[in-house]
């Protein structure tokens, strides 16, 4: 049903795909087989990066650390490829200065569900915040929390404003964006009654985000409100005059 709903848009413009947990039947047989993504010959559409404008975009696979059943290689297949890319990503970062993850479970966030990402130890967090912290990636996208939670640049926990009046200007850690609202029957979830302290906005209306990089230096974000018919509901710039690494000044 929702592959026949979102067909409209899907077969007539770029449509990019994370896998998440509700596609690990039979070892990710449907969604390896109704995508093609980059790289498919070699990842089945697990992990892929790709160009486009400004901008340098990495999928990869939070379930591989999940589901142990299907491989326990994939973990140290895709960690190496990962590397390997944003290695390759940061030499080419004159032309395309913006490197942007997307994957599905999040390293943070303040759902009382008791998932990883609420928790004080998360393997997400574990295997990738320091790789990404080190490699200069600037925005990270993840979903899974059935909510929408943009937090403040963070790393290890603490907050690295760029200043206290503009956050997201120069920032000193990557930005998260948790962006799991955009539909499930299972219907959204709860927040924790008081916000982290790396909490930016947070929201349960069903909605999506949309992105625009505008140029090098300046990428946009607002958090459409399905809820709220069509209303913006989180509007943000994220304003970077340097990419690279964090902490090589």
């Amino acid at each position: 049903m929702f592959m026949r709903q979102i067909e409209s848009v899907a077969a007539y413009v770029p449509y990019m795909t994370a896998v998440g947990n509700h596609e690990a039947s039979y070892n990710f047989s449907h969604y390896k087989n109704r995508f093609t993504m980059p790289n498919f010959e070699e990842t089945a559409n697990l992990w892929y990066s790709w160009d486009i404008g400004p901008a340098h975009i990495i999928v990869f696979s939070t379930e591989v650390y999940y589901y142990f059943q299907y491989g326990l290689f994939l973990i140290t297949h895709q960690l190496n490829w990962l590397k390997q890319d944003l290695k390759a990503a940061n030499k080419n970062r004159a032309e395309r200065p913006w490197v942007i993850t997307m994957a599905h479970r999040p390293m943070y966030c303040t759902d009382t569900d008791g998932d990883d990402c609420s928790k004080r130890y998360n393997i997400i967090r574990d295997q990738f915040e320091e790789l990404f912290y080190d490699s200069g990636v600037d925005i990270e996208f993840w979903a899974h929390e059935h909510t929408y939670e943009r937090l403040l640049p963070v790393y290890k926990g603490k907050v690295f404003n760029g200043s206290a009046s503009a956050p997201y200007t120069n920032p000193n850690a990557p930005v998260h964006v948790v962006a799991g609202s955009a539909g499930c029957r299972e219907l959204p979830d709860k927040f924790t009654p008081v916000p982290a302290p790396w909490d930016g906005f947070r929201s349960r209306d069903y909605g999506y985000l949309t992105m625009t990089v505008t140029n090098k230096t300046h990428a946009h974000f607002q958090q459409i409100s399905d809820d709220q018919g069509g209303k913006v509901i989180d509007d943000f710039w994220v304003i970077k005059h340097k990419h690279g690494p964090y902490g090589s000044d």
